[in-house]
């Protein structure tokens, strides 16, 4: 059994050597004002615009966000483009060491995406790009510099976006000497002929490629690992895994057969680039002496991480390690906060990543199916909870002299146990408004036995343009009502 806790502590000692297809994805974010007056599409009002590193790039942004290092090797066009995209691999420093060609006769690869920042939507993309394989002279000198970088690594992806990098004699040299050196070979493949990666260890079509691929049906779980068999002929590899969107991912290896993991439950964001993350966690975690199951599951979790956010995005060690352990293994006290000033980096770090966050509050003296179902509804309107709770000085203000019946460390370590909260706020104050001016969340969740008009915090967070939800309450369930059982009186 893969000891992910142990294991993902030695991620730092990893090499993974990235080839393929660099190009620069551009992303312009707005809102949908109007149509066009000149023709029937729609006016964006822009906001902002991102320029990142995609495609094979984005490959090695994920494994260096993981905190492996990564060996880049690919092709730029003697353009803007490709000395944007040489300076964004540089500001990496030394987790990123790129090797790239420069080809004058072709464009850099890039990618202009306009995107509805309000809805998540993509309205349009525009492409530049030259898909012709590599002439003898370019193709010549990517090989020897790959077959030369070889041997520092631990695992090697081929990420190929059918543009002319990974040409078959590419593809043929860096398989055969990563077989000679015991290397794995992450396959994330593109075209419909997959028997030019004959050799690799593991290869990750999509659905739609496995059926292309394999010209056979993917309609049921069946269809789909009878392809994948039949895939593991064709290339010789020893494992299959097929991302499968919204329905997970179908891992097929000749010793184990078919095995399905399901996707996680997620608000969302945007798919660009999810097939980059899951192609650089195989590589990591198969460097790792991960089994495919493990290696899979890994990927499905970063899956999940990533397309959560905006854009091409990637994962952190951290990320992937709160959503593939259990999380009675992840440390309570982590999500504890007392001091308020350790709040700003926690809610920062969610920010850059663009997550939803939201905010519940309430004493929780004793956990029952009311608090549960609050929490829950809570956390399934947002991306990260924040739950604020009253200190045991303010509990007895609200209360009275016999409250609370646990104090507040240990209110505060039930909370952070459950699954939904992602991180516990003690205060002392009678309400918690100051904490929600300090949070600044997007969605501010309470019980039913408020009227949205009566929930503390309404205007803050209505006023950064955030909605209030109130949750129905579980009838029956009341802290109140079980003390005073549990004392032998009954409720007036």
């Amino acid at each position: 059994m893969f000891d992910f806790e142990k294991r993902l502590t030695e991620i730092g000692q990893q090499t993974i050597l990235c080839i393929g297809d660099l190009m620069l994805d551009d992303f312009v974010y707005g809102d949908v004002s109007r149509i066009s007056p000149e023709a029937p599409a729609p006016v964006i009002r822009v906001s902002r615009e991102d320029v990142i590193v995609g495609g094979a790039g984005n490959v090695a942004r994920n494994v260096a966000s993981l905190g492996a290092k990564c060996l880049f090797v690919g092709v730029i066009g003697d353009d803007v483009a490709g000395t944007i995209l040489r300076e964004e691999l540089n500001r990496s420093g030394r987790a990123i060491k790129s090797h790239l060609l420069v080809d004058r006769l072709r464009p850099t690869t890039r990618k202009l995406r306009f995107v509805s920042e309000h809805h998540s939507t993509h309205l349009l993309r525009a492409d530049w790009e030259l898909t012709q394989p590599l002439d003898a002279k370019t193709e010549a000198a990517l090989i020897k510099r790959a077959l030369a970088l070889l041997p520092k690594a631990s695992a090697v992806v081929l990420s190929d976006y059918a543009k002319g990098v990974l040409t078959p004699k590419v593809i043929r040299a860096v398989i055969d000497r990563a077989k000679k050196l015991g290397k794995p070979v992450v396959v994330d493949p593109k075209g419909s002929d997959f028997s030019i990666y004959h050799g690799a260890t593991i290869i990750t079509p999509n659905r739609k490629e496995l059926a292309e691929a394999t010209h056979r049906r993917v309609d049921t779980g069946n269809d789909i690992a009878a392809a994948a068999k039949t895939l593991t002929g064709t290339v010789g590899c020893k494992a299959v895994l097929v991302t499968l969107s919204e329905e997970g991912m179908l891992l097929y290896t000749r010793a184990t057969g078919a095995v399905h993991v399901p996707a996680f439950s997620i608000r969302v964001r945007d798919v660009s680039g999810a097939g980059d993350t899951v192609a650089a966690v195989l590589a990591v975690m198969l460097s790792l002496d991960a089994d495919y199951e493990s290696a899979m599951r890994a990927a499905n979790a970063a899956a999940a991480v990533v397309v959560g956010k905006s854009g091409t995005a990637t994962v952190s060690t951290a990320e992937l390690r709160a959503r593939i352990l259990p999380s009675a293994s992840l440390a309570a006290e982590a999500k504890i906060v007392f001091d308020w000033r350790e709040l700003d980096a926690r809610l920062d770090q969610w920010r850059a990543q663009d997550l939803r966050i939201g905010f519940t509050n309430g004493v929780f003296d004793l956990l029952h199916p009311g608090h549960i179902k609050v929490l829950a509804q809570s956390r399934g309107a947002c991306d990260r909870l924040v739950v604020g709770l009253n200190s045991d000085a303010s509990v007895k203000r609200l209360k009275g002299k016999d409250r609370p019946i646990q104090n507040e460390r240990a209110r505060a370590e039930v909370l952070a146990g459950l699954e939904a909260v992602d991180l516990v706020v003690v205060f002392e104050q009678d309400t918690p408004l100051e904490l929600i001016r300090k949070v600044k969340p997007t969605v501010l969740v309470k019980g039913g036995d408020y009227t949205p008009d009566q929930v503390v915090g309404r205007e803050v967070v209505k006023a950064k343009g955030g909605e209030v939800i109130v949750v129905d309450l579980v009838p029956g369930f009341s802290t109140t009502r079980i003390v005073e059982k549990s004392r032998g009186r009954k409720k007036r």
